[in-house]
């Protein structure tokens, strides 16, 4: 025994002393609180950031406009909201990265209970916004989020290429995104985007809140939250970027496999005592819950958003998509 424990030592010295377990890497993580940013909720309630060798702190935003102001000032290092803004961001010098997508086609239009049922009886979606203007002697109010969001140009899509909506008949109201949901609620908007689990939440409270139009019809493969890193925090800490996406395939999976085990991490992140794990466990199974990882899924669209995006001068010019997404870390965090 002394035999092999001084062999032991010996070769201890040798190889000198073991080293020490990686300190985690603080990560500032901003987030919107809709349903698309559940896989990084789920991530964080499962451990497998901490595994991943993070220590995560959140912020919550009301629109990813907002939060890149925080990106800008160096006050956030994770960005987990609409790739529309980022597009913006880079133009003016920003040095922000998409590492993975999260899901896609998340808004869709739902009508209030005065505004639904002209589209019941109406020939098309802007006959419906026309007899509305005409009966009610004003132009739908809808409630989205400011200009630049992927709520925004979405809604703006929908109405004046999709519908063809004569812009007389309806008038576009930016505000945050529980105002949002609020507003619809109270009738004091006739309609909005909105993504889960806002959709669940007020078919469940009004169910005269009707869905007009799923989020495939108002933009096709509609690119919606992504993850997007700050360039400096990516460079310093490419291991920690690769575990943060390694983490989110696992939460994207349990989230298609076992919603019932992913709810309660999302209700403890979203729902604030005002739902419960039934309601998103309800979002989270909806139609308008589509969670995907590989951010080259959503360039094209993205491109398409960028394109319109210019036409509505909420963008000056398309960003090229090449700075704009980095698939390198999904690429290692799923290979075999």
């Amino acid at each position: 025994m002394r035999l092999l424990l001084s062999a032991v030592a010996v070769l201890a010295g040798l190889l000198g002393p073991l080293p020490a377990s990686a300190e985690p890497v603080p990560v500032r993580v901003g987030v919107i609180p809709v349903i698309g940013a559940a896989p990084v909720f789920v991530a964080r309630g499962e451990g497998w950031l901490k595994e991943a060798g993070l220590e995560p702190t959140f912020t919550t935003f009301e629109s990813g406009p907002n939060m890149i102001q925080a990106l800008a000032s160096g006050t956030i290092d994770v960005y987990v909201a609409g790739i529309a803004p980022l597009a913006v961001a880079r133009t003016k010098g920003i040095d922000v990265r998409v590492v993975a997508a999260t899901a896609v086609e998340e808004m869709v239009f739902v009508a209030g209970p005065k505004l639904a049922p002209y589209f019941a009886s109406a020939p098309s979606k802007a006959e419906a916004f026309k007899a509305f203007r005409a009966k009610e002697g004003r132009a739908a109010r809808l409630a989205t989020q400011p200009p630049g969001s992927v709520p925004n140009t979405t809604l703006q899509h929908w109405l004046w290429q999709v519908a063809k909506a004569d812009k007389a008949d309806a008038e576009v109201v930016p505000m945050g995104i529980d105002a949002t949901q609020q507003a619809v609620l109270a009738g004091a908007m006739d309609g909005a985007s909105i993504r889960e689990p806002a959709l669940t939440i007020v078919q469940l409270r009004n169910p005269a809140i009707k869905l007009i139009a799923t989020g495939g019809e108002m933009f096709p493969d509609q690119p919606g939250t992504v993850v997007a890193v700050y360039g400096k925090f990516a460079d310093k800490n490419p291991a920690a970027v690769e575990g943060l996406v390694k983490a989110l395939v696992r939460a994207t999976d349990l989230l298609k496999s076992d919603p019932a085990r992913a709810a309660p991490h999302v209700e403890a992140a979203l729902g604030k005592g005002i739902t419960d794990v039934a309601t998103i466990q309800k979002a989270i199974s909806s139609p308008a819950a589509k969670f995907i990882t590989d951010p080259r899924t959503i360039i094209a669209a993205t491109k398409a958003m960028q394109a319109y995006q210019v036409t509505i001068g909420t963008l000056d010019k398309e960003a090229p998509t090449e700075g704009l997404f980095d698939s390198r870390p999904y690429e290692k965090a799923v290979k075999p």
